[in-house]
């Protein structure tokens, strides 16, 4: 059993370029390979405004999956803590031995995150974009800024959120890291008006954008909905763009801003969902041109965890002299 903290795997994963082909070729297996991706199981601490979930998949040809246990716990800014936290375990497919913890403390999670989300824009929204708007000043708003800037350049960001503190935070933290002009809208009416691409990054339960905002060119990824009662979009958000993807369409009806829609009568049950996959395959095209609204829901899948669990052990058993080796067959004794 190999155990790695937060700290080292930092020295080997970086939301750097190289990640996203990582995270791509997962999206690609799901579509087109028999990965066995089982739902997602989630425990709500409502008392602490907290949920836990647990998360996996197996990749045919892999010889180890990973099994995450993340947590969202978004009172915790009260605290100064931060609201996202987990670890991933690796798990061999020949003989069902656990092989690896990474202890990221729900870091791999934040980049695998953020490159979906870079995929998504990179396939899905027009080439030629002047404005970015982030919705949200976490950590995410961060990663998915970050990420964006390896697939798109742009000149403008407009960042909103509720506390007006915050947002000043992330527009000085990002002015140091993006070269574009960050500023602070007053509500999201304004962001999404004046974007060419929206990215919403919250855990907001009541929608943020509404269907009449929307206007020819727009991409919006909504990466906040990953639970039922969790929504960022009106229902007739999806309904009123004319390209609608996400990342897994089970998954998504079940728990994403797809559920709200099938939920209210806007899209059937059975209507045709691309899947992010299918895309980056190429069994299907992404944006067909400039005038396109589009909309990728993205909840988060265990193929992106397996997959950043895999590369980061890769790259830290490379390294020498880093981790812990334990033989969890003998008995470990302290004095």
């Amino acid at each position: 059993m190999r155990i790695f903290t937060e700290s080292e795997i930092k020295q080997m994963i970086q939301l750097e370029e190289k990640i996203l082909p990582v995270i791509e070729d997962a999206f690609t297996q799901l579509a087109v390979k028999d990965v066995i991706m089982p739902p997602i199981m989630r425990v709500d601490v409502k008392e602490s405004n907290g949920e836990v979930d647990v998360k996996t998949a197996y990749i045919p040809g892999k010889d180890m999956f990973a099994l995450k246990v993340s947590s969202g716990f978004f009172n915790n800014y009260k605290l100064g803590l931060p609201s996202a936290n987990g670890l991933m375990m690796l798990i061999s497919t020949v003989t069902g031995e656990p092989k690896a913890l990474l202890l990221d403390n729900g870091y791999l999670t934040e980049v695998r995150t953020a490159a979906a989300g870079a995929i998504a824009a990179k396939h899905i929204a027009k080439k030629d974009v002047q404005t970015v708007g982030i919705i949200g000043t976490g950590a995410q708003a961060r990663y998915q800024l970050k990420a964006l800037n390896l697939v798109r350049d742009f000149e403008k960001v407009l960042v909103y959120g509720r506390s007006l503190e915050n947002a000043k935070q992330l527009q000085a933290d990002m002015e140091d890291i993006l070269d574009a002009d960050i500023q602070i809208a007053e509500d999201v009416e304004t962001v999404v008006r004046n974007s060419d691409i929206v990215v919403t990054t919250t855990p907001a339960t009541e929608p943020l954008i509404k269907a009449d905002w929307l206007h020819p060119g727009l991409h919006i990824t909504a990466m906040g909905s990953d639970a039922e009662e969790k929504q960022e979009l009106e229902a007739d958000v999806l309904k009123k763009a004319d390209r609608f993807v996400c990342d897994t369409k089970a998954q998504c009806a079940r728990l994403g801003e797809l559920h709200h829609s099938i939920d209210q009568g806007f899209i059937s049950e059975d209507a045709s969902i691309i899947e992010l996959g299918e895309v980056t395959s190429g069994k299907t095209e992404g944006r067909l041109s400039d005038e396109e609204i589009t909309v990728c829901d993205l909840t988060g899948t265990g193929v992106q965890d397996t997959a950043i669990a895999l590369l980061a052990f890769k790259l830290l058993t490379e390294k020498e002299g880093i981790g812990l080796q334990i033989d969890n067959k003998k008995s470990l004794h302290f004095t």
